[in-house]
């Protein structure tokens, strides 16, 4: 009975972790747990707990940082590495392979970046919260495709990849509007030095080195250089994704080949004095060749990304929404500083469907882009409205707009309020467009 309890909880689990929306899902779960604990009377032990020093000292001096920023510094380098290893195999090998397949839905994320940007800037223009313009450009992709996977049937198999496609646009206007606009402090020196293991790392690519321990050694090399440089050190795990090869180190066909000649034939064959309970020599060769095959013949992009994507998915990104989400709301929020609340609400909720659906009808009736047959303006609607979801990319950019706590506090509860408003608003407008659609077919039958 037990044996049996517990392979039910461990296949729930195992099904839960393997569905597209579990990432999404979990995120939440961490953001409203934060929010519950940072309104509690523990909330002080939330709050301290973050602020603690991580790290070595030698001598006098002491090298780390508070564990708030070695997540959003170090922790979430990891998670930019793995939305730099998506944009390059999107444009290697996915939806945004040439002109004509990108265009789309590139346009479609300039439209939703710039129309939440300019919504927010003309509110807070000659303020000093000024500054915040690129937190309502950002989309989530964990939180939109997750309520899009939830919906079901209801989206067509089109407007996800749509939605996917045009977040990771999203991601790469974001990290440039990080680049170019929170940078503080700038380092010549650092920034030359950066370079240089840049292009070291581009060298090893251009010689087809295909072993991944190289680059990541040079990767954490190149984080030091950039975070010192006063760009976030973040941009340097993006700039290590795009050097990362794609070729594999052995053949797929000469793998395949080799394996059928030779691994069929010897294990096939009877070996009747040992009774096939042990292998010979050239049996163990050939798995042995096998096993490190199987590694080598897999791209080295790919892999990494496999092999990261779920500590980012389930432990990084609600670690972040869980450091982050925690915003005490009482005396303490100032609801009237400057219009930042109107400017991230207005700019998510109105901005985004607004942007991402008028950039793309225009750019389709000039012919500079193509919208795909099997989805409609009112599907493209739908996916702008969902696109309004900017939780861990907003709040990652409200950390760096703004260095009072009183304006990011507001900033991330702007942005809870913003993304659940978006969720809940494009959720149903997807439902109620999809049972009228469904209503209008029956009819014509």
């Amino acid at each position: 009975m037990f044996i049996k309890s517990f392979h039910k909880i461990t296949s729930i689990f195992s099904s839960f972790f393997h569905n597209e929306a579990a990432g999404g899902i979990l995120l939440f779960i961490c953001a409203l747990l934060a929010m519950i604990i940072a309104n509690s009377p523990i909330s002080h032990y939330y709050f301290e707990f973050w602020e603690m020093d991580f790290g070595i000292t030698i001598g006098e001096k002491f090298i780390g940082m508070s564990l708030h920023h070695w997540l959003n510094d170090v922790f979430m380098s990891i998670f930019f590495l793995i939305v730099g290893l998506e944009i390059k195999r999107e444009f290697l090998f996915g939806e945004l392979v040439g002109f004509k397949k990108a265009a789309f839905p590139v346009l479609a994320a300039l439209g939703g970046m710039i129309a939440p940007g300019i919504i927010y800037f003309a509110l807070n223009m000659g303020t000093p919260s000024q500054n915040g313009f690129g937190i309502p450009m950002a989309t989530d992709i964990a939180f939109a495709l997750g309520v899009m996977m939830l919906l079901g049937k209801r989206v067509p198999v089109a407007l996800k990849v749509f939605l996917v496609t045009l977040a990771v646009a999203d991601d790469l206007g974001a990290i440039i509007v990080i680049g170019l606009f929170y940078t503080s402090n700038f380092s010549i020196i650092w920034f030359i030095a950066s370079l240089i293991v840049l292009g070291i790392l581009i060298l090893l690519n251009k010689k087809d080195i295909r072993a991944i321990a190289p680059y990541l050694i040079l990767g954490v090399i190149l984080w030091i250089t950039v975070h010192n440089t006063g760009i976030h050190a973040t941009i340097a795990a993006v700039a290590l994704a795009f050097t990362i090869p794609v070729k594999p180190k052995l053949d797929s066909e000469e793998f395949a080949s080799k394996v059928s000649s030779s691994f069929v034939p010897l294990f096939l064959a009877k070996d009747k004095e040992r009774n096939n309970l042990l292998l010979n020599s050239s049996q163990l060769d050939i798995l042995n060749f096998i096993i490190k095959g199987s590694k080598n013949v897999q791209n080295p992009l790919l892999r990494l990304e496999h092999t990261l994507a779920p500590w980012s998915s389930f432990f990084i990104m609600p670690l972040f929404g869980f450091a982050n989400a925690g915003v005490a709301i009482g005396d303490n929020i100032n609801f009237a500083i400057d219009h930042i609340m109107l400017g991230i609400i207005l700019g998510l909720v109105i901005g985004k469907p607004i942007g991402i659906l008028s950039f793309t009808f225009l750019c389709h009736k000039l012919n500079i882009a193509q919208k795909p047959d099997s989805v409609s303006w009112i599907n493209i609607l739908g996916a702008g409205m969902l696109g309004g979801i900017g939780f861990t990319m907003s709040i990652f950019v409200s950390n760096l707009a703004f260095s009072d706590h009183l304006s990011t506090d507001l900033a991330k509860l702007s942005i809870l309020i913003a993304s659940s408003l978006a969720g809940i608003l494009g959720s149903l407008f997807l439902i109620i467009e999809y049972k009228i659609e469904n209503k209008h077919k029956d009819s014509k039958k």
